[in-house]
């Protein structure tokens, strides 16, 4: 399923939200691919990635050795701080499809969070959603040498929250069934909520089976960034009047 456009309008010109798409769109086609399109320059993620092991291993560092990640006390000049990659990582992806997919959520989701709380505030708590996440995929593997990259735990958090404010909300969706298309209208509380469904089982799938191959997926941030979302958009979102009754979607 992928969104293309929800029903509930908006009071305030999104500015952050947009802002936030522009910031991760250069950063991936302008830092991480200077030089072209062939691929994600491997070193740089390393770099500027979040690594579990670094963040809960202070003074020790994770560098290319062959196929593999080495970590320990190894002299590595021009690493950036392991605290500075919680907040690189969230704007850097693996691939066009990966942000493409994040992109597109938040614009559509974004907005109206946004809407509701001002542009500062949804700053501070897209950042700190994007924490939140990768604390949750921290946690579950503390000791795991690989970079975690992207705005997908931000970007949930934004899906926390939305489907806190708009339960009621439609969602102009494109479906594929097999080889069968179609664009419905889908409840964003069905819609958002099955998405939370598939990421919480997918992390527990991981729990029984930590090597079985999360596909490079960090379901766990996923999860920890929704549940951020859900719990603290009360705090963040201001007190307005009540939003327009949802209107069709066009």
């Amino acid at each position: 399923m992928f969104p293309l456009k929800d029903n509930i309008p908006t009071e305030r010109f999104p500015l952050v939200t947009l802002a936030l798409i522009a910031v991760n769109v250069v950063v991936f086609l302008l830092w991480q691919h200077p030089t072209g399109f062939d691929g994600v320059g491997q070193a740089k993620v390393v770099e500027y990635g979040a690594i579990p092991y670094e963040l809960t291993h202070p003074g020790q560092d994770c560098v290319i050795a062959g196929s593999q990640l080495a970590c320990g006390h190894i002299p590595h000049a021009g690493d950036p701080p392991a605290l500075l990659t919680v907040l690189t990582s969230m704007f850097m992806h693996g691939g066009f499809l990966h942000i493409g997919g994040n992109m597109l959520f938040l614009w559509i989701f974004g907005n109206n969070v946004e809407d509701s709380m001002g542009p500062v505030r949804f700053l501070l708590f897209y950042l700190l959603a994007g924490v939140a996440a990768l604390a949750g995929q921290v946690a579950f593997d503390p000791n795991a040498a690989v970079p975690t990259i992207g705005a997908s735990g931000a970007v949930a958090g934004v899906l926390g929250a939305y489907i806190v404010l708009h339960p009621r909300a439609r969602v102009l969706t494109l479906v594929f069934i097999i080889f069968f298309v179609t664009i419905i209208e889908i409840p964003a509380i069905f819609m958002l909520g099955l998405w939370f469904v598939q990421q919480a089982f997918f992390a527990a799938r991981d729990l029984s089976d930590p090597l079985g191959g999360a596909g490079g997926v960090a379901y766990w941030a996923h999860v920890g960034g929704f549940v951020f979302g859900l719990v603290t958009i009360r705090m963040f979102a201001r007190r307005r009047r009540p939003p327009p009754s949802p209107r069709p979607v066009f």
